[in-house]
């Protein structure tokens, strides 16, 4: 009698773990600032946390040949979910982005989207890849599936409005196709289009405004004028921010000793938090904490693993480098403030089960089999 026994990847498993005691010691510390109204985050962000490890467990169960079968069901489902928002969900902050259930929290359907879009991808990159010969007219058709697909998301997220998730809906598509066969070219004239339509939408923003807010309305020109007020360094909440860190010193004031309240102290300005607590000592070790695991996982491409698991885990990368490098620079003025939080850190059920996710997905990749024989 035989039985299969699964051993996954400890360093991955004790890397959340670490993240998990980060944000919950972060979280405390910017309580002080949060509405009451709120409840406990430290015992909400937990939990989420308990039902990510359980989500893990299921995820390696059910195994990623499971999730690649039915990614296009996955992504229909995802796209209804965004469609529903703009008719079902209440407006919160301006914005459309979450169904609040009653008793539970909330749910944004774009946390879960940036999942199927790796998956999608993985399935059509891999296939492309599996071709001998690279045609003009096999790119141009790689070309038209992904445009459709990246599209379709896109206009329901920016409809919202959600800049910050069609931003990332952008990088995971180009870091895919980076590590695809298609030729370099192609990535030329996708610079070139990118370069030409931000620089049609700013002119008109900078000297059409009343043509602007009579296209994309009134609430997304003054997303554009926060969006931009980083060049300067004005706004209560990044100034507050930068006064925060740049007063810490090598190593913090303190555990829980937050010096000044900003807005969205426990979400997409977390860094701050801990940054100002802990010190730049403390933030060195963390982002190099960071950057060890990304390192880790990027490495996983170099082992023996089949084409849809390699974009996978380059989609992956992508979501996770690119929400570290936006959320910290954008904390202390190098980035324009988008909404965008620090992975596994920042609190919120949606964010933090999307992330869980993806480490499942890692870990099915990384996991050993192993025959016991009785």
């Amino acid at each position: 009698m035989t039985k299969k026994v699964y051993y996954l990847d400890k360093f991955l498993l004790f890397s959340v773990i670490v993240l998990y005691l980060v944000s919950i010691t972060a979280i405390k510390s910017a309580e002080a600032y949060l509405s009451p109204s709120l409840g406990d985050l430290v015992l909400k962000q937990s939990i989420w946390y308990l039902v990510g490890f359980l989500l893990i467990l299921l995820i390696v169960k059910l195994d990623n040949k499971f999730f690649y079968k039915y990614a296009w069901v996955i992504y229909i489902i995802n796209n209804l979910l965004l469609l529903g928002l703009l008719f079902l969900a209440p407006e919160i902050n301006g914005s459309k982005c979450w169904y609040v259930i009653s008793g539970i929290g909330s749910f944004q359907p774009s946390e879960f989207m940036k999942i199927s879009l790796i998956l999608v991808y993985s399935k059509i990159l891999s296939d492309f890849n599996r071709k001998r010969k690279i045609t003009l007219k096999r790119e141009l058709i790689l070309l038209g599936k992904i445009f459709i697909v990246l599209l379709i998301p896109s206009i329901l997220t920016f409809l919202e409005p959600d800049t910050g998730s069609v931003i990332i809906y952008l990088v995971i598509t180009f870091a895919m196709l980076f590590v695809s066969k298609i030729r370099l070219r192609w990535f030329l004239v996708g610079g070139g289009l990118l370069v030409s339509c931000l620089a049609l939408f700013l002119g008109l923003y900078f000297f059409y405004d009343e043509l602007f807010i009579s296209i994309f309305g009134s609430s997304f020109f003054y997303r554009m004028d926060r969006l931009i007020s980083w060049k300067t360094g004005s706004g209560m909440q990044l100034e507050n921010s930068l006064v925060a860190i740049a007063t810490s010193s090598i190593t913090g004031h303190g555990f829980n000793r937050t010096p000044l309240y900003f807005p969205e102290s426990g979400t997409d300005f977390i860094f701050s938090v801990f940054a100002s607590n802990f010190g730049l000592l403390g933030s060195i070790v963390l982002i190099i904490f960071f950057t060890v695991l990304n390192i880790y996982i990027l490495n996983i491409t170099n082992e023996r693993i089949n084409n849809r698991d390699r974009f996978l885990i380059v989609g992956i990368i992508g979501i996770i480098f690119f929400q570290q490098l936006q959320n910290i620079s954008m904390t202390i003025g190098l980035l324009p403030i988008t909404g965008i939080t620090l992975p596994f850190i920042s609190y919120g059920g949606s964010s933090l089960l999307s992330y869980m996710i993806l480490i499942a997905f890692v870990l099915n990749i990384t996991k050993k089999k192993k025959v016991i024989r009785r």
